[in-house]
């Protein structure tokens, strides 16, 4: 029935009724950049549909291919284990591809850097000023690696330094990396959320934010977001094409 597999953003959910409304955001903008490309959420708690209730949807419809994004910018604890047992108990007829999660992406950081424009900075800014990486955290030491690799690569391409922070889970907080580069001298600071959706976790960053120049907004339906969204379901759908650098 469907030639294309269907996209299935797999997003958190939230009891915080902005995270819906910013997953369904971005989800739009998905759908606009490729009008024939059937793209449905699923949320993994809180939220309804969930992954469970929209897989039986699209297999009663007698959709057959599927390809599973998770919404989430690091490979945490989510992407490991609760993701793939949702899927593992999606019905025996769909054929379910898992992409691979949004980060660490180029994509992604000219989304931060979007979004600190957005809020009130310019390119001729960046040398002068100190920005915050702030992530929600994780107690999964390889989500928080990808995190500090992200920052120091950020740092290369003109910022006057880029710290990582965490809301939870792992050290330092935004406040505690907001007063790092005002001692290390930077002439402004901007904090940057690397997270897609308010809530919170992101609420947190926002008060740990209250020392610094600049607070951007969440990545939520940036461009560069959706465009990598759209990325990965390309790359999970023609694994083989890939392979072969078709």
């Amino acid at each position: 029935m469907y030639s294309k597999p269907v996209l299935l953003v797999i997003a958190h959910g939230s009891r915080d009724p902005r995270h819906a409304a910013t997953v369904h955001a971005l989800v739009r903008r998905v759908r606009s950049l490729r009008p024939g490309l059937r793209v449905e959420t699923g949320f993994l708690d809180f939220n309804i549909p969930s992954v469970h209730g929209m897989l039986e949807s699209l297999a009663a419809e007698g959709v057959r291919d599927v390809v599973a994004l998770p919404l989430l910018l690091t490979r945490a604890f989510h992407a490991k284990a609760d993701i793939p047992a949702v899927l593992r108990d999606a019905p025996a007829q769909l054929r379910i591809r898992q992409a691979e999660v949004l980060g660490p992406s180029p994509l992604l950081l000219s989304a931060l850097e979007r979004r600190l424009y957005e809020a009130g900075l310019t390119p001729a800014d960046k040398s002068s000023t100190g920005v915050v990486l702030a992530s929600a955290g994780s107690s999964d030491p390889e989500a928080i690696a990808v995190i500090a690799e992200i920052a120091r690569e950020w740092r290369h391409t003109g910022w006057c330094a880029v710290r990582p922070a965490f809301a939870s889970a792992s050290l330092p907080r935004t406040e505690d990396a907001v007063r790092e580069l005002r001692e290390l001298g930077c002439a402004r600071v901007a904090v940057a959320p690397y997270v897609l959706a308010p809530g919170f976790l992101p609420d947190r960053i926002a008060r740990g934010a209250a020392e610094a120049d600049v607070l951007a907004e969440v990545l939520g339906p940036a461009p560069e977001v959706a465009r990598l969204l759209l990325e990965r379901y390309d790359a999970a759908r023609t694994p083989a094409l890939t392979a072969v650098g078709a």
